[in-house]
């Protein structure tokens, strides 16, 4: 994670060798001067600008810009430029080798321009880089009606029993570290400390928001302190380990009755500060919520999977680094391991009922050492969309006979495994295995009026987007040679990120390159689907793959 932020010039496999992206009639061309990384925006009717990459972002799946306006100097190279440090809309995505339109990252509509921004120091820098903890709680601390900042902890998405509480012990004391932190952005001022609490710390979050940039980080990228929290007495003697446990005699952290964390919990609400995120303002949420429930529901897409996690029924007894290992990647063998019943001792450490293959299969009525027997795919299963345009695993632990994913979710989630089945079938074999009795005209208007036929291409047909994302994902994996133009038209789907996804799985499927481009104009890229399809129906059934 420390390389979550770089700066520049850096370790770079992005391609900046003239390549571009094209947003309607809007242009950014990606290019190279030495070690400087230039992009160069052509809008359509407007001004050409220039932009000098300052910093990377990320660099495990893709990696996203920020650069400085270098318009007009002479060496845009060494140029000291002009403005703040600017979002880059360009972002290079390893799995496709390709570049895309940065915009295109989260579920939003198709748009129609390509130009620098937003202010990177007002939007990634909280999540991608070390900042201190006090700073991040200024929201919690001054109230309910205190207003939201780059940076601060977002834990009114939990309900209340599962939110970290934040209290005030020593009123003095918080003005006191809320002064130093100011004196550190250069804004410090010790009348701050004679002020009313409340007023205080409304001065401080207006102070970060607009003063708070590369300049002050504590650290560039994801550092011991990130996590840890300050270190000093670790740093003085190193047998004494840091805590993840606040220490203050300025705040208390902990559970909305007062009680403080324990080690497990502390640690996944750790994880919590920055994987608890609702992308992108897009409505929906799984449970069939929406992002204006008080208490939202699961992410559906990458970098919520924390509170996901602290949503479910395991999170008071098993922390997130169980499963991940958070100073390196996490190797594909690790992780793989999960698909089988070889990681079910993660499960079976706690649930000792369920271990052995007669008790197992007896639970969940497939092979115990077949796939339907391991534990996540039923209690964790992939339908969360990852960065690489393929499902990742739905964090928030839970049972595909819970109400709200049978009554509330589409697919049905025993349909990701057996994707020829319809909602008939799969309630019919719910209820007969686990004594569940469902309401099946709930179910029904669930599916548009239908229990018939395939439950992933009712998905397909009737889900909201991001539930049609996960019915393409399956179709790419498990679908049959007769769904690949209903894969291709998804390709022009009105969301470009859900676009990406069919194409992925169209190419999967059909083990073919398809050369289209999901970030072109729905109107462009029809067209060109139809072609697509009539040349398939042409290919003889046996070598439709």
């Amino acid at each position: 994670m420390h390389r979550m932020t770089r700066s520049a010039p850096t370790e770079i496999r992005a391609t900046f060798d003239g390549s571009s992206i094209r947003v309607v009639d809007d242009v950014a061309t990606m290019e190279r001067k030495g070690d400087a990384r230039l992009v160069r925006f052509k809008p359509g009717n407007g001004k050409e600008e220039l932009y000098r990459v300052t910093r990377v972002i990320g660099g495990r799946y893709r990696e996203d810009f920020v650069g400085i306006d270098v318009t007009g100097e002479e060496d845009p190279a060494r140029a000291a430029g002009k403005g703040p440090e600017m979002v880059l809309p360009a972002s290079y995505v390893f799995s496709s080798k390709a570049w895309r339109y940065k915009g295109y990252s989260v579920l939003v509509h198709e748009r129609d321009a390509v130009a620098p921004g937003p202010v990177w120091a007002e939007t990634c820098i909280g999540c991608h880089n070390t900042l201190p903890y006090f700073t991040m709680l200024l929201d919690d601390l001054a109230g309910p009606d205190a207003p939201t900042f780059q940076g601060s902890i977002t834990d009114d998405l939990l309900p209340a029993d599962r939110a970290t509480k934040v209290r005030i012990i020593s009123a003095p004391k918080v003005a006191l570290a809320l002064d130093d932190e100011l004196r550190h952005l250069g804004t410090g001022n010790s009348r701050i400390t004679q002020l009313e609490t409340q007023r205080a710390l409304r001065r401080g979050i207006h102070a970060i928001s607009t003063g708070f940039d590369g300049r002050h980080l504590v650290e560039e990228g994801i550092g011991c302190e990130a996590c840890h929290g300050g270190s000093k007495a670790h740093v003085r003697d190193p047998s004494i380990s840091p805590s993840y446990a606040v220490s203050s005699d300025a705040i208390s952290v902990g559970h909305e009755d007062g009680t403080p964390f324990s080690r497990t919990e502390a640690m996944n609400r750790v994880c919590a500060r920055c994987h608890t995120v609702l992308f992108s303002r897009y409505p929906w949420t799984w449970e069939g919520g929406s992002r204006k429930d008080p208490v939202p529901g699961g992410s559906s897409i990458n970098s919520g999977e924390a509170r996901d996690y602290l949503l479910g029924g395991c999170s008071a007894q098993m922390t997130c680094t169980t499963c991940h290992d958070p100073h390196t990647e996490d190797s594909k063998a690790d992780l793989s391991r999960f698909d089988t019943v070889g990681g079910n001792g993660v499960c079976t450490s706690c649930h000792e009922k369920l271990a052995g293959d007669e008790r197992l299969g007896a639970h969940t009525h497939h092979a115990p050492n077949g796939e339907g027997s391991a534990c996540l795919n039923c209690h964790m299963p992939r339908k969360n969309m990852g960065l690489a345009y393929g499902l990742t695993r739905y964090h928030r632990i839970g049972s595909p006979t819970d109400e709200a994913r049978v009554y509330r979710d589409r697919p049905l989630e025993c349909s990701l495994c057996h994707a020829d089945k319809s909602a008939d079938d799969l309630l019919s074999t719910m209820s007969q295995w686990w004594g569940t009795a469902f309401d099946r005209e709930r179910v029904t208007q669930l599916y548009d009026g239908r229990l018939d036929g395939s439950v992933i291409r009712r998905t397909l047909d009737v889900g909201k987007p991001h539930e049609q994302a996960v019915a393409i994902a399956v179709l790419g994996e498990r679908g049959r040679a007769s769904d690949a133009c209903d894969l291709a038209q998804q390709i022009a789907h009105p969301y470009p990120l859900i676009g990406y996804f069919a194409k992925h799985a169209l190419e999967t499927l059909t083990k073919t390159i398809v050369p289209m481009d999901p970030g072109r104009p729905r109107e462009e890229l029809l067209p060109l689907l139809d072609e697509w399809c009539r040349r398939r129906a042409a290919i003889p059934p046996n070598k439709a793959h």
